[in-house]
């Protein structure tokens, strides 16, 4: 068995529904665990869910990045275990510094909330080996400050290295440079991303493209724990 950690800060509205696909679609053991706790040496995955944490009255994810559970998060990260950062989850993974780039707001100042095709840029790390290269998935987007900027020889490497996991296809939602939608740490364990896989994880919604982010990762941690 895998186990889950879904860390809840304070404005935190995603971590429900991704305990839901977590604990009850796939049947893993997932533990909800608050910004204060500082004990999440039994989890093999961490996951940083959407929302607004601390109402984004700063920098998205700039006050969440400072909570106490962050720096056990970084330290998961260092020791090789799976972090994955979804929509606001994203922001606090790179202000914590454990992925390049910044987010900042969308190309036209608006909120967005819509169903966007992604393509699949890189199936050789542990979240997506269950796609196929340059598969074209959909999947929800909810943001306002998700367009994805880097100085040039930032970008430049993140292309170099293969770290853009995910980009927008067929149009940019929020006018993210180069048209990335996700990335990853240089070790493939840490994955960002702005579009939410666990909201198109169930055929009852219409959509279960997510599903397999999570279940490529399954595979991957059965294999090693």
């Amino acid at each position: 068995m895998t186990k889950f950690g879904v860390i809840v800060f304070p404005g935190s509205n995603c971590d429900r529904d991704v305990a839901y696909v977590t604990r009850d679609l796939l049947g893993q053991p997932t533990r909800m665990v608050w910004h204060q706790d500082t004990d999440i040496a039994d989890l093999d995955v961490i996951i940083i869910p959407g929302g607004f944490s601390y109402g984004d009255y700063l920098r998205c994810g700039a006050i969440a990045r400072f909570s106490p559970v962050m720096q056990q998060v970084i330290e998961h990260a260092q020791k090789g275990k799976f972090v994955l950062g979804i929509c606001n989850g994203f922001q606090v993974l790179t202000e914590a510094k454990l992925l390049p780039g910044a987010l900042t707001r969308n190309r036209d100042l608006h909120f967005i909330c819509d169903r966007v095709p992604l393509k699949v840029e890189n199936t050789n790390i542990p979240w997506t080996q269950a796609y196929t290269s340059q598969k074209t998935i959909t999947l929800p987007i909810a943001h306002g400050e998700g367009r994805f900027y880097a100085d040039r020889a930032t970008l430049s490497a993140i292309e170099d290295n293969g770290q853009v996991v995910f980009r927008y296809a067929g149009g940019n939602p929020n006018g993210s440079l180069n048209n990335i939608a996700g990335i990853c740490n240089r070790q493939g364990n840490v994955l960002g991303m702005m579009p939410h896989p666990e909201r198109a994880s169930d055929k009852m919604l219409g959509d279960s493209d997510g599903l397999s982010l999570f279940q490529g990762l399954l595979e991957k941690v059965a294999a090693v724990v």
